[in-house]
């Protein structure tokens, strides 16, 4: 048992040894002062970054948060707590939102990303033009209300000598900081506004049937019991998914 104990710690004091001797110097792996190389390995960070992030990009910049919302709505309004599953509501979203903002990425894919994977235009340039599409399409969704409170918070911010310094910026040179919650403000009322109109007439069976069950004295019988089959089928008549699905996705301009 000794000797089992003895060979393990010299296994483990030689391992390192052999390890650092087999790596080398890292430099050895980057061409010294080779550009293409080294805008390789830019390249390779920021397109980790993105992925990284592209989960809060999505929830941000685009009209998934208003899909989502609305989605939720209608599960509560018919009383189902989680038929549809979540996962079926968030994949109907992401395919949803792949519809409304496929013109988005093909301006984002065609002015920004393939020309830097062509050489043609710096990282900054790249990131500049990615980001000139999706700021289209929030400043064609965003509230004015909204869009004038975080562009005042950001001047508030700033040093008084530099918040005097510059002048009041055109729409469409409002600071990405302040469109990005803007916008997000912006869906998060219109996916409640919409909720509110898919829950009404759920709202109205839930009251009808209750109704009906009281002045029958049948005050140990839950309503929704009963107005569940009912909304279910009022759902499935009037197509309700075909009607919500295009309804949202009719109202970004």
């Amino acid at each position: 048992m000794k000797a089992l104990i003895w060979i393990a710690i010299a296994f483990v004091g030689l391992c390192p040894q052999a390890a650092w001797a087999q790596a080398g110097d890292l430099r050895d792996l980057i061409a010294g002062g080779d550009p293409a190389v080294n805008n390789r390995i830019v390249q390779i960070i920021g397109l980790l970054t993105v992925l990284s992030l592209a989960p809060g990009l999505l929830v941000m910049m685009t009209s998934f948060t208003r899909f989502i919302i609305a989605l939720s709505f209608l599960r509560s309004g018919l009383g189902l707590q989680t038929t549809p599953a979540n996962s079926i509501l968030i994949s109907l979203a992401l395919f949803m939102t792949l519809f409304v903002m496929a013109p988005v990425f093909d301006q984002a894919w065609s002015n920004g990303v393939k020309p830097l994977i062509d050489h043609n235009i710096s990282e900054e340039v790249a990131v500049e033009r990615m980001l000139e599409p999706f700021k289209t399409f929030m400043m064609a969704n965003v509230r004015e209300k909204d869009l004038k409170l975080f562009h005042d918070l950001a001047e508030h911010s700033k040093p008084n000598d530099a918040a005097a310094a510059i002048p009041s910026k055109p729409e469409a040179e409002v600071e990405i900081r302040s469109l990005i919650p803007a916008f997000m403000v912006s869906e998060l009322r219109r996916g409640f506004e919409i909720g509110f109109l898919v829950t009404l007439p759920f709202l109205i069976i839930d009251v009808i049937v209750s109704t009906l069950v009281m002045s029958m004295g049948m005050m140990m019988f839950p309503p929704t019991v009963l107005s569940l089959p009912f909304k279910v089928l009022f759902f499935v008549l009037i197509d309700g998914w075909s009607m919500l699905a295009g309804s949202l996705m009719r109202s970004f301009n």
